[in-house]
C-alpha cells in the first residue's frame, strides 16, 4: 500500500485540515521541521520518511482559483512527484498545472463541471496522468451532483471510469484531520466489486499505524495522510512496515 503525504495549501503556506473548515484552518505546526513553508515541509517528509510523492491540495485554486505555480514549480524543481487538486472546473484549466511539472492532476467532484470535462481531461492528458477524486462530505457528494447522470456516490464513480478515469481518490473531508478513522472504505469494497481494475486511494481520519494495517486489508492501493505524520504518531520504521516499496 502506497503512502501519499498530503499538502493542504492555503494562501500560500501548509495548513492543518480538520474537517473541512476550511475557514478554520491555521499554518501547520509539525514536529518534523518549523513554519509552513510547503518547500520546508515537503523536504522534511522526504528526510524523515524518505517520501517523495506528494498529493497537494491547492485551497486556493480550489476555492479562488488562483493555483500556487511557483509552489508547485519549486516542488518540481526539488524533485517531487506531485497529484495536485488545483480545482479544475474544465478540462482547459489543467493545461499551466502540467506545464509547472505536476505528474498527475486531480480532477475533484466538488469544481468538475461534469463527466464530459473529465472524459476531455483523459483524452488530452491520458489516464496515468488524470485522478478523478470523489470527494464526499459526511457521505455525501460535494460540488454540483446534478451534472452527473446519478448523484449516489457509487453511480458518480462508474461514470467516471466510464468517462476513462482509471485511478479513483474517495475522500470525506468531513473526517480529515480528525483521527476519528477512515469512513469510505466500504464504499471503496463496493467500487472494488464493480470495477476490480480501477486504481483506489483513500484517507481522512487516520489516527494512526493501527490503521494504517487495517486498510491493507482492504481493497485499497493508497492511503493519503497528514496529520500523524506531523504529530509524532508514526514514526519511520512503522510507516516502512506498511508501505510499498519499488
Amino acid at each position: 500500500m502506497k503512502i501519499l503525504p498530503v499538502l493542504d495549501l492555503l494562501e500560500g503556506q501548509v495548513v492543518r485540515g480538520v474537517a473541512g473548515l476550511r475557514d478554520q484552518y491555521r499554518p501547520i505546526q509539525s514536529v518534523l521541521t518549523d513554519g509552513s513553508d510547503a518547500l520546508r515541509i515537503a523536504e522534511a517528509i522526504r528526510a524523515h520518511f524518505g517520501l517523495t510523492e506528494l498529493y497537494l491540495a491547492d485551497l486556493d485554486a480550489i476555492l479562488r482559483g488562483c493555483p500556487n505555480m511557483n509552489i508547485l514549480r519549486s516542488l518540481n524543481d526539488a524533485g517531487f512527484t506531485l497529484m495536485v487538486d488545483a480545482g479544475l472546473r474544465q478540462c482547459d484549466d489543467a493545461a499551466p498545472i502540467v506545464a509547472a511539472g505536476v505528474q498527475q492532476v486531480v480532477a475533484g467532484l466538488e469544481t468538475l463541471a461534469g463527466p464530459q470535462e473529465l472524459r476531455r481531461l483523459v483524452e488530452q492528458f491520458g489516464s496515468q496522468r488524470v485522478v478523478f477524486s470523489l470527494d464526499l462530505r459526511g457521505g455525501r457528494p460535494l460540488g454540483d451532483p446534478t451534472q452527473w447522470p446519478d448523484a449516489d456516490p457509487f453511480a458518480i464513480a462508474g461514470a467516471a471510469i466510464e468517462a476513462g478515469c482509471t485511478q479513483l481518490i474517495i475522500l470525506d473531508i468531513a473526517r480529515v484531520g480528525t483521527a476519528e478513522g477512515v469512513p469510505t472504505l466500504p464504499l471503496c469494497a463496493e467500487i472494488r466489486r464493480g470495477y476490480p481494475q480501477t486504481t483506489l486511494i483513500t484517507g481522512g481520519g487516520v489516527r494512526g499505524i493501527e490503521d494504517l494495517r487495517r486498510l491493507e486489508e482492504w481493497p485499497v492501493d493508497a492511503v493519503l495522510i497528514a496529520s500523524t505524520l506531523h504529530n509524532g504518531s508514526i514514526g519511520r520504521a512503522e510507516l516502512d512496515a506498511v508501505r510499498q516499496t519499488d
